[in-house]
C-alpha cells in the first residue's frame, strides 16, 4: 500500500525502513516542514517522495503521523479534514488532549490513536534504524471510537513492525506513562544538570563515568523539542509522579544525613522488588 509518513525522524524514519523492507509499504511519501531532515530521508532512502501535506494525504491508503505532540494537535485536525477512506495514526507519546482534541471531529473514526513504546536518545533522519520496534509494546487507545477497518488496518501495520498491541484508554495510558517513561526522562536530564552544575571538569566527567551513570544519563541526550511539549501536555500526571521520586529522594537523603545505614539497605532492598517486574 501508499503509506504517507509525516514527521522525518527516529520514529518516523524507522517504521519507513522496516515497513518497506518487509512488505506492508509498497511506496512511503515523506512530510516534514524541515527541509533538511526532508532532503536527508530521501537521500538516505527510507522516503520514495516528498511532498506537501495535502498531496501526501490525498495519495495515501494509511497516513501515520510521527511528530511532537504539540505539533500533532495542530496537525491531526488538518488531517483528518482531508481524509476520504484513508487511515490515520500517530506516535506521540501522550493521548489525553490529543484525543480530546479530535472527539467530534467528523472524520474521527477512520483515526486510530497509538504510543509505540519504543526509541531511543537519538533523533533526526540519520536516527532511523531497522528494528527499532521490534518485541516492543503499542498501545492503541480509546479503540471503540475507531472504525473496525482501520483498528485492523493499524494493528497490521504495527504487527508489521513486529509489536505487542496493548489496549487501554487514553487516561490511564497518560498515567502509566508518566510512571513508565515520562519519570525516567526527567530523572535523566536532572542527574545531568547536576553533573554539568557541579562537576566543571569535562575530562573528569569522560574518564570517571562508569556504565551505571552511562545508563543513567543516556536519556539526557534527547531532544527537548520532543520532551517539553510531552511534560506539558501530561502536566498533571507529571507532578503526581515527581512529587512521588521527590519524596523518595528525599528519604534517601534523611536516612544518609542522619547515619542509618540499616534504613538506606532497607530502601535498596525495597527497590530490588523491582527484578521481579522487569527480569521475569
Amino acid at each position: 500500500m501508499i503509506v504517507t509518513i509525516v514527521g522525518l525522524g527516529l520514529m518516523g524514519g524507522s517504521a519507513a525502513i522496516d515497513l518497506k523492507k518487509r512488505g506492508l509499504a509498497s511506496h512511503i511519501i515523506g512530510v516534514d516542514h524541515d527541509s533538511i531532515n526532508a532532503n536527508a530521508a530521501m537521500h538516505i532512502g527510507f522516503v520514495d517522495e516528498l511532498l506537501e501535506l495535502d498531496d501526501a494525504v490525498k495519495k495515501a491508503e494509511l497516513v501515520i503521523l510521527a511528530i511532537p505532540v504539540d505539533a500533532a494537535l495542530r496537525v491531526l485536525p488538518k488531517i483528518l479534514d482531508k481524509v476520504d477512506k484513508q487511515v490515520v495514526t500517530d506516535m506521540c507519546s501522550t493521548k489525553g488532549k490529543l484525543l480530546e482534541w479530535v472527539k467530534y471531529h467528523p472524520k474521527r473514526k477512520q483515526y486510530v490513536a497509538a504510543h509505540p513504546m519504543a526509541g531511543t536518545e537519538f533523533s533526526g533522519p540519520w536516527a532511523a534504524i531497522s528494528n527499532l520496534f521490534d518485541g516492543k509494546a503499542v498501545i492503541m487507545c480509546d479503540t471503540e471510537d475507531s472504525d473496525i477497518r482501520a483498528l485492523a488496518l493499524v494493528k497490521r501495520m504495527f504487527e508489521t513492525l513486529n509489536m505487542r498491541v496493548i489496549y487501554m484508554n487514553g487516561a490511564n495510558h497518560d498515567v502509566h506513562a508518566a510512571y513508565i517513561s515520562h519519570i525516567s526522562h526527567i530523572s535523566s536530564f536532572a542527574l545531568a544538570l547536576t553533573v554539568l552544575d557541579k562537576e566543571k571538569n569535562e575530562k573528569h566527567i569522560f574518564d570517571l563515568a562508569s556504565g551505571g551513570f552511562d545508563s543513567t544519563v543516556r536519556l539526557a541526550k534527547s531532544s527537548a523539542d520532543m520532551w517539553a511539549p510531552i511534560f506539558e501536555q501530561n502536566k498533571e500526571n507529571v507532578i503526581t509522579v515527581l512529587n512521588t521520586y521527590i519524596s523518595k529522594l528525599k528519604e534517601f537523603r534523611k536516612h544518609i544525613e542522619n547515619d542509618e545505614p540499616e534504613k538506606i539497605r532497607q530502601l535498596i532492598q525495597d527497590s530490588n522488588r523491582i527484578k521481579r517486574v522487569l527480569f521475569k
